[in-house]
């Protein structure tokens, strides 16, 4: 199963190949996964857990190693939310600060892909959208797979 996230970690590095637009995901991407989890839990907690279980559910089809590192990820964005950001802000501050968060992170993301571009790659398939999180990680770790042409 490791090839399909090799696989799918090169396509991704195809719409990623600039240094400023990689330095921007490495920012903006856990930016992004840590505002929706943080919306999330200021819902509900149980809506937040409920959704990184179905989000590591599909992290376990690509193999054991992407299941328990973002399982490690989220769980500390979600620890870290419920610990921190919600005692600090309150529910209602928290749930603000999760949209103005994922608004800005993504307004980040589409400056790097003009520095890039390229589309981003979820336009062709959502689940880049899990995947961006893990090349953040493959590139953290200078574990990306080279580009497919």
């Amino acid at each position: 199963m490791e090839t399909t996230l090799n696989a799918r970690l090169a396509h991704y590095a195809q719409s990623h190949r600039d240094r400023r637009n990689e330095l921007i995901h490495c920012v903006c991407v856990p930016a992004i996964l840590f505002a929706v989890i943080g919306l999330l839990t200021t819902i509900n907690l149980l809506l937040a857990i409920i959704a990184i279980g179905l989000a590591l559910v599909y992290y376990a089809r690509l193999g054991r190693s992407p299941a328990l590192r973002m399982a490690l990820v989220m769980l500390s964005m979600l620890v870290v939310w419920v610990w921190l950001v919600e005692p600090l802000l309150g529910t209602g501050g928290a749930a603000w600060f999760a949209v103005l968060l994922f608004l800005l992170a993504w307004i980040g993301q589409f400056v790097g892909h003009y520095y890039e571009g390229r589309k981003p790659s979820f336009f062709e398939d959502l689940q880049y959208l899990l995947i961006g999180p893990l090349f953040v990680i493959a590139v953290l770790t200078g574990s990306v797979p080279p580009a497919t042409p």
